[in-house]
């Protein structure tokens, strides 16, 4: 459709006051908006800044969401504050955060670092999620921080220093081997073993072989279940370290 600003004036009158199993149609217009805007910077814009506007009014759930999802597609810095808002609402938050988690300007993954250091339970660790999702390498040393500390928000923490995998994500990992709690531990060596597994598939095979080799000997003796997994897989990686290496 072409930019016509009275039109849209009427579609996002529509969406705001749109709720789960009403008429869709302003939303497919809209959606047909967002498409044609492709390359256009100020069409896009104008979109933005109205999605943007949606979130801090009062409209339904379903309505928010929907522009959530819109931004996660078009959104720019512009959009983050009005996104960042709802990051410690429990209604909210997790559209939000996927917003946010798409947008590649700094300030969305600072918004998400922020929202880190300020909530608790599940909504940190859906920001854990989010930051891990957009490899955010400079997350890591907050992520390292919250291994030690309790054990759901602790396994997320490894979870997403595996999935991030720059070097000082492996050497938090690595630092945090000696963690007391079994879940923990388990986060921490599994994530080591796919951080591993990335090195060797990039070609670094000395330091894949090292990790592969701490694992090992970590769980040399070990009769648990979890142990023996991942001295199984660290022996596995040892072998293909070794054979790519004599293949060299």
């Amino acid at each position: 459709m072409a930019h016509d600003p009275a039109s849209l004036d009427e579609l996002f009158a529509s969406l705001q006051a749109f709720d789960w199993g009403g008429d869709a149609t302003a939303l497919r217009e809209i959606d047909a908006a967002v498409i044609a805007a492709h390359g256009d910077a100020a069409v896009r814009a104008d979109l933005e800044k109205r999605l943007s506007a949606l979130l801090g009014g009062s409209c339904p759930r379903a309505a928010k969401d929907y522009a959530c999802r819109k931004l996660a597609v078009i959104g720019t810095a512009a959009s983050v504050p009005a996104l960042a808002a709802f990051l410690p609402d429990r209604e909210h938050s997790h559209m939000a955060r996927f917003a946010l988690q798409q947008i590649s300007a700094t300030e969305a993954a600072a918004a998400l670092r922020k929202a880190l250091g300020d909530l608790q339970g599940d909504l940190k660790i859906g920001m854990i999620s989010s930051l891990a999702g957009r490899g955010d390498a400079a997350s890591v040393p907050l992520l390292a921080a919250l291994v030690r500390g309790e054990p759901r928000i602790a396994v997320a923490a490894a979870e997403a220093l595996g999935r991030i995998r720059t070097d000082e994500a492996l050497q938090a990992l690595a630092a945090a081997a000696d963690v007391a709690d079994p879940a923990v531990a388990a986060a921490v060596a599994d994530a080591r073993l796919a951080g591993a597994e990335a090195q060797l598939r990039h070609g670094r095979r000395p330091e894949a072989l090292a990790t592969y080799r701490a694992l090992a000997e970590a769980t040399a003796g070990g009769t648990t279940p979890s142990a023996k997994a991942v001295r199984l897989a660290a022996t596995r990686g040892i072998l293909a370290c070794l054979d790519t290496m004599a293949a060299s």
